[in-house]
């Protein structure tokens, strides 16, 4: 039997009672006047401190001492001194890898960096180029150890892996999808500076952290505790209720709980990971005008706050003494009106238990650990198996071997984890086939509390490379909540691989850093955090120091910054600067975003701040290294950035599958750190822009137009083989934003969070919104699409209006990644579920998991998926929702600014401004002529002549009237008070002719350029003007000019009764069911030249009654439509479907005819294997139409 008594007397130590038996008491300052401040200090912290010696300082003791003597500082291999390139596995994707990649090597002797060009692949290991470089210094390389000579990376303080590939690291594959030089410098190993290894004399110190603030409320007339033992997070028997303590005998007596407790069973017979439970109530004080809760109906108790204790400590032992335990509170425990008071409460009461036990040999042989708190964690409802499945599972255990990954359902699965149980789970697991790291993963989840389950997992996810490590390493802090004590596996592990990898040391540090303000472990993670610093070498506890008070520096200035009033945030913003330079003058500072980014100053001039809500700073940061790039950041504060981080990693690990699956989504990848409660650090990607600063190019509407960003991509790649990388940099990272941002449920996607590079890649920011908590406007979700993707993203897509086969291979795209990433279900569920108690307000339980299963879809087939995921694309592309949204915040965000800023294009079709002192006086311009172009669509283009003084040849340039009427509006914004010449008219009536519209068009935009140069001085020699005569590269490549008013090119019109084009199938058999998916069709041609309506047509031949009949649905106006439609045929055994034939018409539907047969084809299915999914292209022809 367990008897808990809660005495109203602190009994002395060493008592020897007979049963295992708790004092409980509350300490309160303000209950007793005669305890003054410091006796009231000494008699806290004497008890903490019995506690902490015997348990934790312990601990932390012999974690120090085992990892000292296992990595020492003399091992290079463990302690080089300087962070490692991280590296990333992928297979071959080929295409471009297969071109040549320029790489730079800066050499001490060599006065000009030496230059190789690699094959895009990069296979060759990067002593290969060790020694290639070294050819140009040493005639005899046999002299020269090759080794002993590393490659740094040119402005970043990290060196590259000589054993492996150059392509496998990181930045180098950063800097191929940037497409920029990668420049290295090659250093003897013995100049390269080691400043943060290990010495042979290390100091220890230590973190403790304690909260004595403590008082009672009289919002509450009554308290009394709840006492329960728990094992695995569920209740070994019912919850006992200890008496109820009026608040003024707790104001008199300090030491007034008394009852005795009992539990009815021997403590030899309880869990090995059993822990105590105990929760704080108050009777709410009705008649109390400071009642936290204004509902005077409500009877109910309020939870005030709860804490667990383990029953054994870290040696095996059955705990004793005294125990200082601060009660907490969770946000989500509570209701949202009075949570902030009751949290309040909670925090400044500490519960102090005394244990005093007589320790059995009995016992003693059993005991192992406990379990810190493990909350109301429980599985997903979809993961949760009945008990008929469990009971099942654990029948056929010994069955399910050969299926190593269902090992946690086998194991959640025990019907009992009590003593008698306890051989037979631990013989199961070591007979067990190892896991992969990403499946043992899941056994550190709070719902296996066996500390010999959680080391083998250890052990297990020790396989993993550091670098793979350090994607996994938010949820390993988070698991240190589950473990029994500070000595475990994982605190260990954890350490160790801090020890030998400044990185993994790095992010554990500022992972630890946030932890510690977790209201119920932040004195657990402080502990650890204690020991990190206690191992790592003096000069990494300086520099990690050094980051701190740069955080705190910028923290203070970002929230003053964000509290000064608009007008005066500039003043304030400077002075703040400032302080940060005089600090960067008394040293550099490594960044917490990596430390591998070394700043020595601050760039002031180029620092500016965000107007946003949060008003993040905008830093550039002069690189330590001469030979790197400034470095430019964003500091928030105000806002919490974990579940940004979260997001981010999540995107991460789903590009690295993505990758070593062969598939390259050119996905951007940035880093964001939090640095403490509400503020963080994020990296700001290089010449990339936001949507909406894209499309206000046309004004407030722009995101309602289609071609904004197609043009602002060929303005910065005016060469069609730079335009056509860009495009395809476009597909590809769209298809990954729009599979990432549905199965996260990314919400709150408006134009300012969406971003877009010069060279074509785009990314999201922003992910204060996920797992489909949509931001929401009234009562309306603003988010109603399943993800963005609008016209203008489809109009770059296809390159132009009408759809395409490379609208076709978006669809695939998406649909191989979302494959793909179904496959790894279990991870992204484990990663997240791992995360749950992690304090971010949007995940915190099953509900929120539930949206990333049902997004996920983990009981289909993937050809089911790829129609599931097409519709979902279907969906958001003819959402008008989306870009209403855009509009939305597009005024929201309108500020009357005239031009842009100097440091932007005056023009959206011009990558510069140029001036009349650049470029010389023009002395006449008109429009000369027009031209039909194909490129993008269907347009006309108007040639004007240009003649400047000093030049006898006119220059001719190329502008649409689009473009003209953007110089117009334009510079009704920058002279508003001038007269400037009357614009034509866009709008045209009835069905004119085009080409006569254009005719027309070419004399009214003559008469308004003529108008224009006779304008005032301020006006015609303004920098708008010249900038919009200034020659781009597109009207350098131009040819033909004569006669163009009489050219015009006319599209090839297909001869009647040609049949041409493909369609794309895929062919699968399973339960007696065929099924045929129709996925593309291309190429397509109609008897008039005009695009038809394709709808898909199937028969089963032979069939004389036409019941196989199968249709798709229609696709309108398209030559390329895609259709992704599963045809299925139930009923059918193989033996009767290789006696058929399968046929497949291609009709077009027509509203006023017949409907026109467009081609088909007829397949028999005795020449398929139908034991496996065919996939494949076929070739239309006029074969007969059934």
């Amino acid at each position: 039997m367990i008897t808990v008594t809660l005495y109203s007397r602190i009994q002395k130590f060493g008592h020897p009672l007979s049963n295992h038996v708790f004092n409980f008491i509350f300490l309160s300052k303000k209950s007793n006047p005669s305890y003054t401040e410091n006796t009231f200090l000494r008699i806290l912290m004497y008890n903490y401190c019995l506690f902490a010696e015997l348990n934790i300082l312990g601990e932390e003791v012999g974690i120090c001492g085992l990892l000292r003597s296992k990595f020492t500082h003399d091992d290079f291999s463990t302690n080089p001194g300087y962070v490692i390139s991280p590296v990333i596995s992928q297979r071959d994707i080929g295409g471009d890898r297969n071109s040549s990649v320029k790489v730079s090597i800066e050499i001490s002797d060599s006065q000009q960096p030496v230059t190789f060009t690699c094959d895009g692949k990069m296979s060759s290991p990067v002593e290969l180029l060790i020694m290639q470089a070294l050819c140009w210094v040493h005639d005899d390389l046999s002299q020269v150890d090759i080794g002993s000579y590393i490659l740094k990376v040119c402005g970043q303080e990290e060196v590259l892996q000589n054993k492996h590939s150059l392509g496998s690291h990181e930045y180098v594959q950063n800097c191929r999808k940037w497409e920029t030089e990668i420049k290295l410098q090659l250093l003897a190993q013995s100049t390269m500076r080691r400043d943060l290894a290990r010495t042979v004399c290390q100091k220890s110190i230590y973190v403790q952290m304690c909260n004595l603030s403590l008082s009672c409320s009289s919002s509450y007339e009554k308290y009394y505790l709840m006492c329960a033992l728990t094992h695995n997070g569920r209740n070994l028997f019912k919850p006992v209720q200890s008496k109820k303590v009026g608040t003024l005998i707790l104001m008199v007596d300090l030491h007034s709980f008394l009852c005795r407790i009992n539990f009815p069973i021997s403590v030899a017979l309880l869990p090995l990971e059993t822990m105590l439970s105990l929760t704080l109530y108050g009777v709410l004080n009705q008649n109390a005008s400071n009642s936290p809760d204004s509902n005077k109906q409500r009877k109910g108790p309020e939870l005030l706050g709860k804490v667990t204790m383990p029953l054994f400590d870290f040696r095996r032992v059955l705990s004793r003494g005294t125990k200082l335990l601060n009660l907490w509170m969770t946000p989500q425990s509570s209701p949202s009106g009075a949570a902030g008071k009751r949290m309040n409460l909670a925090e400044r009461i500490i519960l102090q238990v005394v244990c005093h036990t007589v320790i059995s040999p009995h016992i003693s042989f059993w005991l192992h650990g406990s379990g810190f708190n493990r909350g109301d964690h429980t599985l997903l409802s979809s993961h949760r198996l009945t008990r008929a499945d469990k009971q099942l599972l654990w029948d056929h255990r010994h069955h399910c071997r050969g299926y190593e990954h269902s090992l946690p359902k086998i194991l959640s699965s025990a019907p009992s984890w009590d003593w008698g149980s306890m051989a037979e789970i631990h013989a199961l697991l070591h007979h067990w086939s190892p896991l992969s790291p990403v499946s043992a993963l899941e056994l550190l989840d709070s719902k296996f509390a066996d500390t010999e389950v959680r080391s083998m997992a250890v052990s297990w996810i020790e396989s993993c490379s550091d670098d793979e490590l350090t994607d996994y390493l938010p949820q390993l802090v988070q698991a240190l909540k589950f473990e029994s004590h500070l000595k475990n596996s994982l605190v260990i592990f954890l350490l160790s691989r801090a020890e030998g990898n400044i990185n993994i040391a790095h992010y554990l540090y500022w992972l630890l850093k946030d932890a510690v303000q977790d209201p119920a472990f932040g004195q657990r993670y402080s502990h650890v955090l204690g020991a990190l610093l206690c191992l790592c070498s003096a000069r990494l506890r300086a520099e990690l120091e050094k980051q701190t008070q740069l955080v705190h520096l910028l923290g203070a200035l970002a929230e003053k910054v964000r509290q000064a009033s608009s007008s005066n945030r500039q003043v304030v913003l400077q002075e703040g600067l400032e302080r940060v330079q005089s600090y960067f003058q008394r040293n550099n500072c490594r960044l917490p975003l990596s430390p591998s980014l070394v700043a020595k100053e601050l760039n002031v001039k180029a620092c500016s701040f965000f107007n946003s809500n949060a008003v993040p700073l905008k830093l550039a940061l002069v690189n330590a290294d001469q030979l790197g790039e400034e470095i430019n950041v964003m500091f928030k504060a105000g806002e919490d950035l974990r579940q940004d981080m979260l997001a981010l990693q999540m995107i991460r690990i789903m590009d690295r599958i993505w990758l070593q699956e062969g598939l390259d989504l050119r996905i951007v990848n940035f880093k964001c750190i939090s640095t403490g409660k509400d503020k963080g650090m994020v990296e700001l990607v290089s010449s990339s822009e936001t949507l909406r600063k894209i499309q206000v190019e046309y004004g407030v509407t722009g995101s309602f137009k289609d071609k904004p960003l197609a043009e602002w991509l060929r303005k910065y790649n005016p060469a069609e083989d730079e335009y056509e990388k860009a495009s395809e940099n476009f597909i590809y990272s769209c298809a990954g934003c729009c599979v990432a941002t549905y199965l996260l449920g990314i919400c709150d996607r408006h134009n300012d969070n969406i971003m877009l590079r010069t060279t074509g890649h785009m990314f999201h920011i922003d992910f204060g919104k996920f797992l489909g908590h949509a931001q929401m406007i009234g009562s309306f979700k603003r988010d109603r699409a399943p993800f963005v993707l609008t016209s203008d993203m489809a109009y770059v897509i296809n390159g132009g209006e009408r759809p395409t086969s490379r609208f076709q291979l978006f669809i695939d795209l998406c649909s191989q990644a979302y494959n793909l990433i179904r496959k790894h279900s279990s991870l992204f569920l484990n990663l997240l579920s791992l995360m749950t108690q992690s304090g971010l307000p949007e995940l915190t339980g099953a509900q929120d998991l539930k949206y990333v299963y049902d997004a996920l879809q983990p009981q289909t087939t993937d050809a089911e998926a790829t129609v599931f995921f097409t519709r979902l694309i279907e969906s958001s592309l003819g959402s008008v929702a989306t870009k209403f949204n855009f509009f939305i915040h597009n005024l929201a965000q309108l500020r009357f600014s005239g031009l842009p800023s100097n440091d932007e294009p005056i023009l959206s079709f011009s990558p510069r401004t140029y001036t009349l002192k650049q470029d010389g006086r023009i002395r006449d311009a008109f429009v000369y002529s027009f031209q039909k172009r194909y490129n993008p669509d269907k347009h006309y283009t108007y040639v004007v002549r240009v003649l400047r003084e000093g030049q006898n040849e006119p220059q001719f340039v190329f502008r649409t009237f689009d473009e003209f009427q953007e110089l117009h509006n334009k510079l009704t914004i920058l002279f508003p008070l001038w007269k400037l010449p009357g614009f034509p008219n866009k709008m045209v009536l009835g069905r004119t002719h085009i080409k006569d519209v254009a005719s027309k068009r070419k004399v009214e935009l003559n008469s308004y350029v003529h108008s224009l140069m006779r304008s005032s001085t301020e006006v015609s020699q303004c920098d708008l003007v010249y900038t919009f005569f200034h020659p781009i590269a597109r009207d350098d490549k131009t040819e033909g000019l004569d006669g163009l008013s009489s050219h015009v090119v006319t599209p090839v019109s297909p001869a009647a009764g040609r049949v041409e084009g493909e369609v794309k199938l895929s062919v699968s058999y399973r339960n007696s069911t065929l099924f045929i998916m129709v996925m593309h069709i291309k190429d397509l041609v109609s008897d008039d030249g005009t695009d038809p309506n394709p709808y898909v047509k199937t028969y089963l031949l032979p069939d004389p009654h036409k019941t196989s009949k199968r249709k798709t649905k229609i696709s309108r106006k398209t030559r390329n439509p895609t259709f992704n439609e599963m045809l299925v045929y139930s009923g059918y055994s193989k033996e009767t479907l290789k006696q058929r034939e399968l046929q497949l018409s291609v009709l077009s539907a027509e509203s006023l005819r017949e409907n026109c047969y467009l081609g088909g084809i007829t397949l028999s299915l005795k020449d398929f294997d139908l034991s496996q999914e065919t996939v494949k292209w076929y070739k239309l022809t006029a074969v007969p139409y059934f």
